[in-house]
């Protein structure tokens, strides 16, 4: 048998990846390359069959990549020693899973406390996927910067299909066509890709971030950075921008309506950590826009950045703005989502993988299982999610 230090678990591995039930959801959590890696470690991997239809991945491939497939989900969820996912899980099939097994996927941990507190019960570890702290080690892990980064591709080319303009500038014998003008509300990675998506479309483009610290990147990827005096401001530890007061947003919403007013194209990004996202534009500020103005509100679901967006619909103002509320944006470019994910995925099983049990290891006093192990041992032992 082997020893292990105080505080470490050794579980020997079976994974069960199970198809992703969430209606609409085209993404999957893991794809055969990463199968392979892992079964070359010496891991046993059950899929659910059918797993990647829905991006063109035969059970075939699985197999060939080491993985073998089981039709009855129950089963499948009742065997495993670890399950992978991409979504949370349904609170009923929480007392399938095995006790002690381990969970990894994206939770919601601040928003579903039945369901975390059912995880405890079952004497499950779950681990959420948007705890992956960011810090160095971990980048290769940080599954929400991954699908935020496609994310902020996606805002801008739903903005371009919709908007009655082109992007770049053109210089035509019938005269000069100006370029595209759009605003950038939040520069986080989202925020980063979509002004890099922006200027390569040739639009002219504007951010604004309530941290000065990220000034330099958006003027790196060649856009204006907008300034606006709000005091105090600055980041978390984990690199999130901190909640304003509503003073601070009040002036940051009068510094922005100059802007937006001559924007044709507004994506707002502004998302805070565990909470609702922050109203960033009223309606009265939209009043102010030009008829045909497209405005994305990535954060839709989280509470949304705009006055009247609604998730998964387009909605027309008055003034004819159009305000593009749509979720599950990294769904919509799902190979590649479901490529970065499951790279995610193998890379935080390969950080903690015993090759000499062949299996994973839970050290408690790691600092990224610190951060993302939620329950654990029949408790919810995340600081984070306690003091919610």
């Amino acid at each position: 048998m082997t020893k292990t230090a105080p505080g470490v678990r050794m579980t020997f591995m079976i994974i069960g990846i199970p198809k992703e039930i969430h209606p609409g959801e085209k993404r999957v959590a893991f794809i055969p390359p990463s199968v392979d890696r892992l079964v070359k470690k010496g891991a046993q991997i059950i899929i659910e069959t059918g797993l990647g239809a829905s991006i063109g991945i035969s059970d075939e491939e699985y197999k060939k990549a080491g993985a073998s497939a089981e039709k009855n989900r129950q089963s499948l969820l009742t065997c495993a020693d670890i399950i992978l996912r991409l979504r949370k899980p349904p609170i009923d099939e929480v007392p399938l899973f095995k006790k002690g097994v381990i969970h990894i996927s994206f939770l919601d941990p601040f928003n579903e406390k039945d369901l975390v507190q059912a995880l405890a019960q079952n004497q499950t570890s779950a681990f959420s996927m948007e705890m992956i702290p960011r810090t160095t080690r971990a980048q290769k892990m940080d599954a929400l910067s991954s699908q935020a980064n496609l994310a902020g591709y996606v805002t801008v080319i739903l903005a371009a299909e919709r908007l009655p303009k082109i992007f770049p500038m053109l210089m035509t014998p019938a005269g000069t066509i100006a370029p595209a003008r759009v605003f950038i509300i939040g520069a986080g990675v989202a925020g980063l890709q979509a002004i890099a998506t922006a200027k390569r479309l040739g639009a002219r483009v504007e951010a604004f971030d309530t941290r000065a610290v990220v000034k330099e990147q958006v003027q790196s990827l060649g856009a204006k950075f907008v300034e606006i005096d709000l005091g105090e401001t600055g980041q978390t530890a984990q690199g999130y921008a901190k909640a304003l007061t509503p003073e601070q947003l009040e002036k940051q919403r009068q510094g922005m309506a100059r802007v937006c007013a001559q924007s044709d194209v507004i994506i707002t990004t502004a998302q805070l950590f565990g909470r609702a996202a922050p109203v960033v534009l009223t309606q009265s500020m939209i009043a102010q826009m030009k008829p045909g103005t497209i405005i994305v509100d990535m954060a839709v679901e989280s509470g949304g950045n705009v006055e009247g967006s609604k998730l998964n619909e387009e909605v027309v103002t008055a003034n004819g703005v159009r305000i593009l509320g749509m979720g599950n944006l990294p769904g919509r470019v799902a190979v590649h989502a479901s490529q970065v994910y499951s790279t995610n995925l193998h890379n935080l099983l390969e950080e903690y993988w015993d090759k000499d049990s062949k299996a994973f290891k839970i050290n408690l006093e790691d600092e990224i299982i610190k951060a993302a192990l939620v329950t654990h041992g029949g408790q919810i032992i995340n600081e984070m999610v306690k003091g919610k």
